[in-house]
């Protein structure tokens, strides 16, 4: 009954929740990863009740041992429970061989599988479901959430469902060796299941803080790491120490904080369980005296009391284990839960086979919904089958946030984008994507070779269309300049080579693709003009029959396409060719006037 109340008090203190690995099974995300070792964890539980079957015996067999040979000097009756002893004890022991041997095979691979899931569903996040969660928020849940639901589901295996089977079967054996002693317990039990049921309630809201400290340590970790050589140019130094350290002694004040307060319920459990043992050595003696009761029971009572001591301390764990773990497992549910935000049509269209224009029809975009200010307004203009759009404006014009929207890596907040005659969100995002090549404004390499990096646009991609789309992105003369060419190994994000280097890698990699599409989000700003030219020059060619978009902040860059769009405050300032735009787009000629001079804007 104890431990029944001690379950009850769990789920109120849960708020209706059952213990977490229960709690897991009824997620719908991870239900599926649970159930794949249902045989390894009735295993574990046969060999685990097995084990503790076997300790329950122990001081019953003590005290017959005691009682009938000891007491009446038969070294026989002696010597055969000392070898049933052994024998149970051996039995114990390849029990629990048995069960840590499975429960640590099933708990590495059931924590395998979590991380993968819960890497496939970040995957599948559209970049508004990406904004809603901090990097270091996700690495936290892949890394340390996950560990501490493992570290849950192998100790259930292990050690967890052992300790209520011991309190339990301890409970029981005392009160069939002696019901007279057992009153102690009456007592003793109540004030145990106080101190077990105050800790778990006290746990469970300081272990969710400590994961939200652990998040923000990681979270400043990350954008150190990546914005490292800003930090070494303005000798930011003290300023992001500070910024950790912030953080770091959040995470530790809050971590005190919970290890203070987990601290007195261990000692209290076993102050309790003390009081009691000391309970039974005195009223044990005094029955001993009037031979009510035997030296052997008594001794076997304490050995029971004892493994109630050590089964009620292995609750008190458990529970805090189960505070992190269900902490940890709610924040991994955050993440499994997540509902697709841009999901495909129900009944999606194939993409045509023409491969006619993209029409934009008074687009409107804002990046926090409905309410928020919009980022675009009123776009509306047609891009014909192989024709080349220049788009420029000023820094937050919009230029990124259009194209964006091509690839539907974020959906419009009213308006349309059609693409070959069909709306974007008609078409399955997948094969949308893969008629389309981004070159994105941050150049992004992965550690590999350097083939290995352009062959990711394809990966089928021969060395030779390798070479050619590197011809054309300006980059073979400097990758063959290099000792192993294209088997150069780069480090992380291609840190051994310069930012136009890596742009041009970039640039190669979408070329490879054979793109119906091409978007060239200003990627060549670390590029010098010359090379820029020479690029521009055999895009021109490779381009005749793709769609493209360029843009960029250089006006050089942009004066030679079929059209140019003009934005600015994330509306359409002007569109046309550049003669036209110089004759009648105030912004364009400001932008000419800026960068150029005034030569060749009339009336200037």
């Amino acid at each position: 009954m104890a431990i029944i109340a001690l379950l009850w008090e769990i789920t109120r203190a849960t708020r209706g929740r059952p213990l977490v690995i229960f709690s897991v099974l009824t997620m719908k995300s991870l239900r599926g990863y649970i159930l794949r070792y249902w045989k390894s964890i009735s295993f574990a539980l046969a060999f685990l009740t097995c084990e503790a079957v076997c300790d329950l015996f122990q001081p019953t067999i003590m005290a017959r041992m005691v009682d009938r040979g000891i007491a009446r000097r038969d070294m026989h009756t002696v010597l055969s429970l000392m070898g049933l002893m052994f024998a149970v004890t051996a039995v114990g022991a390849i029990a629990a061989v048995g069960r840590n041997i499975i429960s640590s095979m099933a708990s590495t691979r059931f924590g395998a599988d979590i991380r993968s899931a819960l890497f496939r569903k970040i995957q599948s996040f559209s970049f508004a479901s990406l904004d809603r969660f901090e990097t270091g928020a996700l690495v936290t849940r892949l890394t340390s959430d996950a560990g501490q639901v493992q570290l849950f589901f192998n100790g259930m295996m292990r050690i967890f469902a052992k300790a209520p089977i011991m309190a339990a079967g301890s409970i029981v054996m005392a009160i069939l060796l002696n019901a007279k002693m057992s009153v102690v317990l009456v007592a003793v039990i109540p004030l145990i299941l106080v101190v077990l049921v105050v800790n778990l309630r006290l746990g469970f809201p300081l272990f969710t803080r400590v994961q939200k400290a652990l998040d923000s340590v990681n979270t400043v970790m990350q954008e150190y790491l990546a914005g490292v050589r800003v930090v070494k140019a303005f000798n930011r130094f003290d300023y992001e120490r500070g910024r950790f350290e912030g953080a770091n002694e959040r995470l530790a004040a809050v971590t005190t904080r919970v290890m203070r307060v987990m601290a007195f319920f261990g000692p209290g459990i076993g102050l309790s369980l003390n009081i009691g043992i000391i309970a039974v050595l005195w009223f044990g003696g005094q029955r001993v005296q009037y031979g009510d009761v035997k030296v052997g029971e008594v001794i076997a009572f304490t050995n029971y009391m004892t493994q109630i001591l050590f089964s009620l301390m292995m609750i008190s764990m458990v529970i805090t284990t189960f505070a992190r773990a269900r902490a940890s497992a709610e924040r991994m549910g955050e993440v499994l839960a997540e509902k697709e935000s841009m999901p495909d049509a129900a009944h999606p269209r194939p993409l045509p086979a023409a491969r006619s224009g993209i029409v934009f029809s008074h687009v409107y975009f804002s990046y926090g919904g409905e309410s928020a200010a919009p980022v675009l307004s009123d776009i509306h203009f047609s891009v014909a089958a192989g024709e080349t759009i220049g788009i420029i404006g000023s820094t937050g014009a919009g230029k990124s946030s259009l194209m964006n929207l091509v690839p539907r890596f974020y959906d419009t907040s009213s308006g349309s984008i059609t693409v070959f005659g069909v709306d974007v969100m008609e078409l399955v995002t997948a094969a949308l994507r893969d008629t389309i090549a981004v070159v994105p404004q941050k150049t992004t390499l992965f550690t590999g070779t350097i083939g290995e990096n352009i062959r990711w646009g394809r990966p089928s991609a021969s060395p030779g269309e390798i070479e050619r789309a590197a011809e054309i992105a300006q980059a073979r003369e400097f990758i063959e300049g290099l000792p192993e060419r294209y088997d150069t190994m780069l480090g992380q994000g291609g840190v051994n080579l310069s930012g136009g280097q890596k742009q041009r890698i970039s640039i190669a990699r979408a070329l490879v693709r054979n793109p119906s599409i091409l978007i060239l989000d200003d990627c060549t700003s670390s590029v010098d003009v010359a090379t820029e030219a020479k690029i521009r020059s055999g895009l021109a060619a490779y381009m005749r029959e793709l769609t493209s978009f360029f843009v960029s902040q250089r006006i050089t860059s942009v004066m030679r396409a079929d059209r140019i769009l003009v934005l600015e405050n994330g509306t359409i300032a002007g569109l046309g060719t550049h003669a036209e735009l110089v004759g009648s787009c105030e912004v364009y000629r400001d932008i000419f006037r800026s960068q150029i001079g005034s030569d060749g804007i009339p009336n200037a």
